[in-house]
């Protein structure tokens, strides 16, 4: 159905931007979860070793940007950009967005995957930015996920097929997919049904293989960022154990593709350049991570249509098998179980 809003809302993660801010950020993280302090004070670490300055706001700032020149045309459409976990935080931009007499927005995630942290966490901060903006703040309307959209799909094709130019001599380099981990518990509950993390996964790692190597293509797909303590099980194979089998194996060389994310924030330049990249070199493979879709025009445009699909009635588009997701999440999708800091 086609509807009018008068606003569209960016909402990611946040970073900081400072050695400062580092645990104030953490602490925000994992708020309400009982994680260790010393969990907290390693994965600190990680950020200093960028100088304390996660680069995820700075690439939302350029995915604002695009998407604001993408929608020039529609006045009636601002973009607000707002955070879960640092400034600007969701709660202020909301307050914003009342101020300026904004009555029903949409909402685009940085997330394109069903789960309760790539989605009903995002949900749930929206509903509580509402309740702390209080009287007259807007509706909140987020957009379907787009993890089989051609304006992602096809740029993440692109760029493993970047990568595999970066690695002459091994055309037949091991297409090794990533996303965050999460606890089996969170995963069996995704989506209606569960257990559509996973598979949401598998079909994007899929389409993006088959786009570079044809139908039927091999890939792995694997995981990265588990934070958890040992005795809850999630989901694995860890990327650097899953090197070493390839190494194992025979295999020569990988192209590493972050296909769980959409740009290149600390998780995916710490656990893949650094660590996986590492782990690589140890066991003698060929290495090479492909980039994720950050503001390439494809996935910018692929923003303004799912806009669209809400708005002016356009038809949603979908690669694969799986076909479009869908505008509202089922009451009780995703619950609040087993929540993984990061």
């Amino acid at each position: 159905m086609s509807a009018r809003y008068d606003a569209l809302l960016l909402l990611s993660f946040g970073g900081p931007e400072g050695p400062d801010d580092v645990l104030p950020f953490l602490e925000n993280v994992v708020r309400g979860r009982g994680v260790p302090r010393e969990r907290l004070l390693e994965v600190a670490e990680h950020y200093r070793h960028f100088a304390g300055v996660s680069p995820i706001n700075e690439q939302n700032r350029a995915l604002l940007a695009a998407i604001r020149a993408e929608l020039a045309d529609l006045p009636a459409l601002p973009v607000y950009w707002g955070n879960r976990n640092w400034h600007p935080l969701v709660e202020d931009t909301v307050a914003t967005m009342r101020d300026a007499g904004v009555g029903r927005a949409l909402v685009f995630v940085t997330s394109a995957y069903t789960s309760y942290s790539g989605c009903r966490q995002y949900r749930d901060d929206l509903d509580r930015a509402r309740a702390a903006v209080g009287e007259r703040a807007p509706e909140l309307h987020k957009l379907r996920h787009y993890f089989n959209h051609p304006g992602f799909v096809e740029p993440n094709a692109d760029a493993v097929r970047r990568a595999l130019a970066g690695l002459p001599g091994h055309p037949d380099a091991r297409l090794v997919f990533t996303a965050h981990s999460i606890p089996t518990s969170m995963e069996a509950t995704s989506g209606p049904g569960g257990h559509l993390y996973s598979a949401q996964l598998r079909e994007a790692s899929r389409l993006v293989a088959e786009a570079v190597r044809g139908p039927g293509a091999d890939f792995d797909l694997v995981w990265q960022s588990r934070s958890g303590p040992p005795s809850v099980p999630w989901l694995e194979p860890d990327v650097n154990d899953h090197l070493e089998v390839l190494a194992a194996a025979g295999t020569s060389a990988v192209v590493v593709s972050p296909i769980g994310f959409v740009s290149d924030h600390v998780e995916v330049r710490w656990d893949l350049d650094e660590e996986a990249a590492a782990t690589a070199a140890k066991l003698g493979l060929g290495y090479a991570r492909a980039g994720t879709v950050g503001t390439d025009p494809r996935f910018v445009r692929m923003v303004r249509q799912l806009v669209e699909e809400r708005t002016a009635a356009a038809p949603p588009l979908a690669l694969g098998r799986m076909g479009p997701g869908h505008d509202v999440c089922p009451v009780g999708c995703c619950p609040a179980a087993g929540r993984p800091p990061r």
